[in-house]
């Protein structure tokens, strides 16, 4: 049985690094009254190198920290963690999750025309069939097309989001979406928004792009609606940062990914 929450507690929200401010920008958008904590577990990043065991263990050990910060719920903004640590984390706790994968795959569903659905995302993303996997469980039609791009997340976290280099890299992955009827691309890794318009310049036209934290954001705004637990005070909420190893580069970096500078950074030890 889920708690139910309390209006003015925090959310929080939890990658293995940077991609996941994406999410959060997002949802400071969708739910500008509401308090977030965000944790990115950037001594272990990337998430995706790691086994399922220890993914599941780095973030029952994020819960158990936002429970010490009365979060009211959670949102996994990182891919490989709602891959492979969701159904388990659900299973261990009653606070309520929110993974970045199933509100974009019933999204997708539902937009579809063509019925024809395009996933990008990192390897062990696309390894573990997890979008295709949450198609079929939604009982859905669409057929599914998933390829691998490993190099869009260096080349953002380089500053090359929007140069001759990510173009070229975009046009070798996505070439195979080329005169297909694809109409709608799942932007599978969070980090891959930032590089949107390059991936836009590369996809055919009609092809619409889904964002996990707008898809996520509205999924979650839904809960905290309809269980009378939405903070609607009237003024903004504010958003705390913690980071597991090197604060002075999330600071860098992730001022870029959120678009504004982060105000209050901690770093601590999971340990």
């Amino acid at each position: 049985m889920i708690t139910k929450p309390i209006s003015k507690f925090p959310i929080g929200v939890f990658d293995s690094g940077l991609g996941g401010l994406t999410v959060l920008k997002l949802l400071e958008k969708i739910l500008p009254n509401e308090c977030f904590i965000y944790f990115g577990d950037t001594d272990h990043v990337p998430y995706g190198s790691k086994s399922a065991d220890t993914v599941i263990r780095y973030s029952k050990d994020i819960i158990d920290f936002f429970l010490t910060h009365n979060t009211k719920a959670v949102v996994i903004a990182c891919n490989t963690a709602s891959a492979i640590a969701y159904k388990e984390l659900r299973n261990s706790y009653n606070i309520p999750l929110f993974d970045v994968v199933a509100p974009s795959v019933a999204y997708s569903d539902y937009t579809s025309k063509t019925r024809k659905i395009g996933v990008i995302g990192t390897y062990s993303t696309i390894h573990s069939r997890a979008y295709t996997q949450s198609f079929t469980d939604l009982k859905s039609d669409c057929s599914v097309f998933e390829i691998a791009c490993p190099l869009f997340v260096p080349l953002i976290e380089e500053g090359w989001s929007n140069t001759s280099v990510a173009r070229e890299v975009a046009h070798t992955y996505l070439e195979a979406f080329q005169g297909t009827e694809i109409d709608t691309l799942i932007l599978g890794c969070t980090h891959y928004p930032i590089m949107a318009e390059t991936i836009k310049k590369t996809v055919n036209d009609h092809m619409q792009l889904v964002y996990s934290g707008e898809t996520v954001g509205n999924k979650l705004s839904t809960y905290l609606e309809k269980n009378n637990c939405k903070n609607k005070s009237g003024s903004l909420g504010e958003t705390r940062f913690y980071v597991t190893d090197f604060p002075q580069k999330f600071d860098e970096l992730g001022s870029r990914f959120l678009g504004r500078n982060m105000e209050y950074i901690e770093h601590i030890s999971l340990i």
